[in-house]
């Protein structure tokens, strides 16, 4: 297993080739760039400028070169304030061109949910996102080990078949 760093995000997608799948399954994370406008949508306040644009210009610019960008987000129902919150704003990741999808935790086999947040690139490299005791990003551990790879696809092909696009998630979520 291979440590990178907490900045070495952006050379793992310039290298992906073919796909890129993000396995999703806390209910809350620690984002310094996302702390305000949650305190705002919490507090019912008027969101502020909220930009992410620097991830969808990276989606752009992957699905541009024939990269298909896909997540499925395992998440516990009734949702956390950070995933009412991230469900406000997800829509422009989908207009760039990610397939996201969302799967109640409740829907599924506990031992078909893996323990980690992680992305499979091209099918064959896991790049599992590493957190410090507060949840904050603290870097990636990145393997090509065939065996991790095969499992990390394997729990992709189930988890994707089982979730639900955004869109239709969010018209009907509880």
């Amino acid at each position: 297993m291979e440590y990178r760093g907490v900045d070495d995000w952006d050379d793992l997608f310039d290298e992906c080739r073919e796909s890129a799948y993000h396995m999703e399954v806390r209910d809350t994370y620690a984002v310094a760039s996302e702390d305000e406008p949650l305190r705002r949508f919490v507090s019912g306040e008027p969101p502020p400028d909220y930009d992410k644009s620097d991830w969808t210009d990276l989606i752009r610019e992957m699905t541009g070169r024939g990269v298909v960008v896909s997540r499925v987000r395992v998440v516990t129902v009734p949702h956390s304030d950070y995933q009412r919150w991230l469900l406000s704003v997800t829509g422009e990741n989908v207009e760039a061109g990610e397939d996201i999808r969302y799967l109640p935790r409740h829907l599924v086999d506990l031992a078909d949910i893996p323990g980690d947040d992680w992305w499979l690139l091209d099918g064959s490299r896991v790049a599992f996102n590493l957190v410090d005791q507060k949840g904050r990003s603290a870097g990636v551990a990145v393997t090509t080990d065939p065996k991790i790879a095969a499992y990390c696809g394997g729990v992709k092909d189930r988890l994707l078949a089982a979730a639900t696009p955004y869109r239709k998630y969010i018209n009907e979520s509880p």
